[in-house]
């Protein structure tokens, strides 16, 4: 059913555009100077009332990520792919998936260690994640849109690895302004790799509401499962 590709779709423009409100608010408040350096997307969102705003985005998009990391595990289940590597997925995905709250949550300003553990989470293993996904885009079930999903996936992962060690290094000598401008660039191709999965979750069938009550059997459900219609 198409309208499971709006959920990724979803993430991937809430996020990103939540992500740059937050950035124009801290602008217009004074809380960041653009023109003395460019501010880590963390920076923008310690302050108030932005803090506020950057932490409900971040807990709206963790929700969404664990909604969409769950469909993905059952839809290459149902492709008969019950690999340890999806289940891999799986864990991972919900692990940085929390660390989007946490990083959100608790502002580097208050937290700094706390925060720096979220990043880490949702990043770090965010990455891993996502390199499971192109590995199970080749391994599970063959599908029209592998010949573009896949190569997207690569050139996508392939820049967050780059970005994710320029990052750090750019950090620790000191290029701060570099440094942010990779996380921003990061944060967008990682909202860019949620919204890929619109290409697969168009494909996903609705699924009817069941549900099992005894003694309710009929000749056609020895099972005694009771679906339930729509009533008009």
């Amino acid at each position: 059913m198409w309208a499971w590709a709006l959920l990724p779709v979803t993430l991937a423009v809430f996020g990103t555009v939540g992500l740059w409100v937050v950035y124009g608010i801290a602008v217009h408040n004074n809380t960041v100077n653009i023109t003395v350096e460019f501010p880590y997307i963390s920076v923008c969102g310690s302050y108030n009332p932005q803090s506020c705003l950057f932490a409900q985005i971040c807990n709206i998009c963790c929700v969404l990520a664990m909604w969409i990391v769950s469909i993905r595990f059952q839809q290459v289940q149902d492709y008969g792919c019950a690999s340890r590597t999806n289940t891999a997925g799986l864990v991972l995905g919900f692990i940085s998936s929390i660390g989007i709250s946490i990083l959100g949550n608790f502002q580097q300003s208050v937290q700094l260690e706390v925060h720096l553990l979220g990043a880490f989470l949702a990043f770090v293993l965010g990455l891993v994640y996502f390199w499971i996904q192109t590995w199970l885009t080749y391994s599970a079930q063959p599908s029209h849109d592998r010949r573009w999903v896949g190569p997207v996936r690569i050139i996508l992962c392939g820049m967050c690895t780059c970005l994710v060690i320029s990052m750090v290094v750019l950090h620790y000598v000191k290029y701060r302004s570099e440094a942010a401008i990779c996380e921003w660039a990061l944060v967008m191709c990682f909202f860019a790799l949620f919204g890929v999965f619109a290409a697969e979750f168009r494909h996903i069938d609705f699924h009817k509401f069941t549900v099992q009550k005894e003694g309710m059997k009929t000749a056609n459900d020895a099972n005694g499962v009771w679906t339930m219609q729509e009533i008009h």
